[in-house]
């Protein structure tokens, strides 16, 4: 069986077996075609058959405070479990529309924009041609979307809140979307919003629609490159340390080691878990030296990029640099997708806290042993950044 055969599946009953995502999401049944709810706020622009894409509004039938509906920051901060993720997200319908990802006025459009810009749930009137089906959006990217029904109209019911320095970018188009990226990101702008933003088309000079989960690697990708350009000019850190995290089944264990910046990442994808329904295990492996990639980290995708961020929040903060191998056991418990935005809190959890310091990597490898359930050998021996650790001919070796 094919680890990616639930992507590939998403419910339609590939494996023979009852669909472990299926049965914690709990359709809504019948729902009325009008109803007025407040979007957490949350959009979504999809990526099949791009350029011309499915684009629309998720909100639920009730309105309030929803903002737990979408944010990853909320779920980790409150330690929400996949069963209450899964229930919040089963509430949500997406009302989606068919649309080009040129910039174009519309209706359906400038109120997805509109809600793409604020910081706070926003009542919308929802408008359906029928009512939603019982089909789930499955990606690796993104929390389950569900619900979906085609939208004949949509209107907000209240101006919605818009942060002053979104509205500024969004109206200035002479600025590039690296920079108001950047700017939004150090204007203490929720990562999730800035992607929001990014995805309905409202940053940069060439303005187009990008799709969502394009967009959440981008804002990930173009954040660490450009704390790197300053990270790669720092001392290197003088010991050997250790940081761990563990949310919803993902155990991280992130290695740091005294060098240039370098980074890798090996994710065991561990029998039952999400993407990996087999008896086997899986080992996604991505990674960079002190150049950096030229291309997309196509086997670890999205987190990839989500890990290398919150390493670069802790070098920028600490004023080093370092090599850092990221070990990933994706565990029976993470039995449904919640998105790679849980793993980039997960991610800054772990580097929040103390780190375990060592002498040598062995030891921080057995110390590391004691919270992993797989063999910590299996990512030693797998791993590039280990194997060529210390290999690298230094300018200070010639002084």
């Amino acid at each position: 069986m094919d680890s990616e055969l639930c992507l590939k599946c998403k419910g339609k009953g590939y494996c023979g077996k009852p669909c472990p995502i299926l049965a914690k999401f709990n359709f809504l049944g019948k729902i009325k075609t009008q109803f007025s709810g407040s979007s957490p706020p949350e959009i979504f622009v999809g990526r099949y058959g791009y350029p011309h894409v499915n684009a629309g509004i998720l909100a639920p039938q009730e309105t309030g405070d929803t903002e737990d509906f979408s944010l990853p920051e909320n779920w980790h901060q409150k330690g929400l479990s996949i069963d209450e993720i899964m229930s919040l997200r089963s509430k949500l319908i997406y009302g989606r529309f068919k649309t080009t990802i040129k910039n174009k006025e519309g209706k359906l459009t400038n109120v997805l924009k509109e809600i793409s810009m604020a910081d706070k749930p926003v009542s919308t009137e929802i408008i359906l041609k029928k009512t939603p089906s019982n089909e789930l959006n499955i990606d690796k990217g993104m929390a389950v979307i569900g619900n979906p029904a085609p939208l004949k109209s949509a209107r907000l019911e209240e101006n919605p809140s818009i942060p002053k320095k979104i509205d500024y970018l969004v109206n200035d188009k002479e600025v590039k979307s690296t920079i108001a990226i950047k700017e939004l990101y150090e204007s203490k702008i929720k990562v999730s919003n800035i992607i929001k933003v990014l995805s309905a088309g409202l940053l940069g000079i060439k303005r187009k629609m990008v799709p969502t989960r394009w967009s959440i690697t981008a804002v990930d990708d173009t954040l660490s490159k450009q704390m790197l350009q300053k990270i790669k000019f720092y001392q290197e850190i003088n010991e050997v340390l250790l940081f761990h995290s563990d949310y919803l089944g993902n155990h991280y264990e992130f290695l740091l080691l005294p060098d240039k910046f370098a980074f890798e990442v090996i994710e065991a994808k561990m029998s039952g878990s999400v993407w990996n329904q087999t008896e086997k295990l899986y080992l996604s492996i991505d990674n960079e030296g002190f150049s950096g990639r030229k291309s997309y980290a196509e086997n670890v995708t999205g987190a990839y990029y989500v890990n290398r961020l919150a390493l670069c929040e802790y070098l920028e903060k600490i004023k080093r640099q370092a090599s850092c191998l990221v070990m990933r056991e994706c565990r029976p418990e993470y039995y449904a997708p919640m998105g790679v935005g849980i793993l980039r809190e997960a991610s800054r959890n772990a580097f929040s806290k103390q780190p375990e310091k060592f002498l040598s990597i062995q030891e921080a490898l057995d110390s590391s042993q004691k919270r992993m359930k797989l063999p910590v050998s299996m990512f030693k021996d797998s791993s590039w950044l280990i194997k060529n650790y210390g290999k690298q001919t230094k300018l200070t070796n010639f002084i």
